[in-house]
């Protein structure tokens, strides 16, 4: 193989890997943010049974 197609496919590579990564993270922040909406609810309606 010539250099610049090891180099082309390494690069690819990583282009991969690097956006996997990325696709992970966003998935995880979209998680944490459910999950904070939950809670706030959830105290919500705790706050609103206290009160009555």
């Amino acid at each position: 193989m010539k250099t610049q197609t090891v180099t082309l496919v390494g690069a690819v590579l990583i282009a991969l890997t690097t956006l996997s990564a990325c696709g992970n993270t966003i998935r995880g922040i979209g998680q944490d943010t459910a999950n904070t909406v939950n809670a706030t609810q959830a105290a919500g309606k705790k706050v609103v049974r206290a009160a009555n």
